[in-house]
């Protein structure tokens, strides 16, 4: 039997305080919310021989509630009132008591951060030194027991380094139920260190303003499930551009007073969620890379067959768990470092992507994370002007970024969305195959096995845009639709590579001219300029960084 002074506290639900002559029982327990009242429910009964009881519902915290307890209570039960005075003041000192605790108990334990012991330092500078990075973190998110997925993951993996950096990046992982959203998250999530990163499954309209002041700061948040979250979508759009929150609450002091409080909760934080809703996310999704999972028939048989591996014990999870460990020290001596592209003004993308501001902050975003992941590969340098020390993108980065990104910036560039994107080119080979240009909404349903209502979307959507015609029928005897635009998927495909070609190009032309190089770097005799020092918080006395 737990006891905490005379407190039996066995069942949260029915606490029971011996003292003296008196047995309470407080049914239904405390409220642990709301620290400025005390309400409960009393059952007093006396220990004599005569057993009388007496109930009251009353807050402990309210003087006049307390003082008709003790009056009433002292003539059922015949005690002085002396006696039950002095038990319910120590009653509510023994619950204030409990209930700390019991907050005390609930709060998440903070992760202490691990200090790496001098041979992992060395493996983890080692591994951030290696040539071809990207493909060495590549093949080692595979080896950690992520299947298929490999640029998904490998842009996952990038956007939850950016935790580190002044403005980081956050992902948006989409798709139908069961193509691998969520399990795509926690596999590459789990290379983060624990100390680095909250794991939410749902979240109350004010959760967010309730975190500590820096609680968040520079945190990857996983929510798992965006689709029950949209009471807090708005704190996280603020989160993601301002990347700090702030909501005044009114509160009673101890004398009983109203008064207001700021809540204040700083970022920068980020964030990742998955949801099978695009459209519903729009707002957020403009802010987020987004990533939209593989569902082919190939990556189904990969996983199925690791799944089959996993099941007759011939996978090496022992082997996997050492590459996630390696992997998360490596993270863990990566520093805060300011990264500057002297090749951003030669970025360009293509005309048809919609809502281009916050898509080339994307790409300008990621070409740095790639740089930053690269920080003991990069000269580092100062300022002359600022003193401030930072490192450079190269060609390499950005080519690697446009690479990367290339399904995530054709998919801002296709006015339909992925769903309908993929049935109408699964439309297209089905039509392809059959040999014919026109069909009918039966045919087709039967051949893909899709609802009705799917079916009835994709179609109203496609025709909507353009992209197929009613060439006759009627509502009773069903449509023949015809398609009108083959090649629209190709065109674009090739209008974003040839721009991309053309923009690497021009900056190998730039590097190849020292005069204009030294321009883009921003030293050119005639055009240098001071500059300010506009993230002097992530550049922190980082001299001896590459050491």
């Amino acid at each position: 039997m737990n006891k905490s002074g005379k407190l039996i506290t066995d069942n949260a639900e029915l606490l029971i305080y011996l003292d003296g002559k008196l047995h309470i029982t407080i049914l239904g327990g405390i409220k642990l919310t709301g620290l400025d009242r005390m309400k409960v429910t009393l059952k007093l009964t006396g220990t004599d021989h005569k057993q009388n009881t007496f109930r009251h519902n009353l807050d402990l915290y309210n003087s006049i509630q307390t003082e008709q307890l003790i009056e009433k209570s002292a003539e059922a039960l015949d005690i002085s009132t002396n006696e039950i005075s002095t038990a319910i003041s120590q009653l509510t000192t023994v619950l204030e008591n409990y209930r700390t605790e019991r907050l005390e108990a609930m709060k998440p334990k903070q992760v202490e951060k691990k200090q790496l012991t001098e041979p992992e330092r060395k493996a983890a500078i080692q591994y951030l030194k290696s040539p071809d990075l990207l493909t060495r973190t590549k093949q080692a998110i595979a080896q950690s027991g992520l299947v298929g997925e490999e640029t998904n993951s490998l842009i996952a993996y990038l956007t939850y380094t950016s935790r580190k950096r002044h403005t980081p990046l956050h992902l948006m992982c989409l798709g139908a139920s069961g193509t691998g959203k969520t399990w795509l998250q926690e596999r590459v999530s789990e290379l983060m260190p624990e100390e680095d990163k909250i794991e939410i499954t749902t979240l109350s309209m004010n959760a967010f303003y309730y975190f500590g002041k820096e609680e968040l700061k520079h945190k990857l948040l996983l929510i798992e499930d965006m689709d029950g979250a949209e009471a807090v979508l708005y704190p996280l759009r603020e989160l993601q551009s301002k990347r700090k929150i702030s909501k005044t609450v009114t509160l009673k002091d101890s004398k009983g007073n109203l008064k207001t409080v700021t809540l204040n909760v700083e970022g920068p934080v980020c964030i990742s969620g998955c949801t099978t809703r695009e459209q519903l996310y729009e707002d957020n999704a403009n802010r987020c890379i987004l990533l939209y999972m593989d569902n082919s028939p190939e990556q189904d048989k990969k996983i199925m067959d690791y799944q089959r591996k996993l099941s007759a014990g011939l996978i090496d999870q022992y082997e996997e768990r050492k590459v996630r460990e390696q992997v998360k020290n490596v993270q863990r001596i990566l520093k805060p470092i300011s990264v500057r592209n002297p090749y951003a003004t030669y970025l360009h993308l293509p005309e048809a992507v919609f809502k281009p501001r916050r898509t080339m902050l994307l790409l300008l975003m990621f070409t740095e994370t790639i740089t930053y992941y690269h920080q003991y590969q990069r000269e580092l340098k100062t300022d002359e002007d600022t003193g401030e020390q930072y490192i450079e993108s190269t060609i390499a980065d950005i080519e690697a970024a446009f690479t990367l990104l290339e399904t995530t910036l054709l998919k801002k560039s296709d006015e339909l969305n992925d769903a309908c994107r993929t049935f109408f080119e699964r439309l297209k080979t089905y039509l392809k195959e059959q040999d014919t240009e026109s069909f009918y909404s039966k045919e087709v349903r039967s051949a893909m096995r899709l609802s009705p209502s799917s079916l009835g979307r994709y179609l109203y959507e496609l025709e909507r845009m353009g992209y197929i015609k009613i060439t006759r029928g009627n509502r009773y005897k069903g449509f023949e639709y015809k398609i009108q635009n083959w090649n629209d998927l190709e065109t674009l495909t090739n209008d974003a590579q040839n721009m991309v070609k053309t923009i690497l190009e021009n900056i190998k032309a730039v590097t190849r001219n020292p005069e204009v190089t030294q321009g883009a770097n921003g030293l050119h005799n005639t055009q240098k300029v001071s500059r300010k020092k506009t993230v002097a918080h992530e550049s922190e006395k980082t001299a001896d960084i590459l050491k």
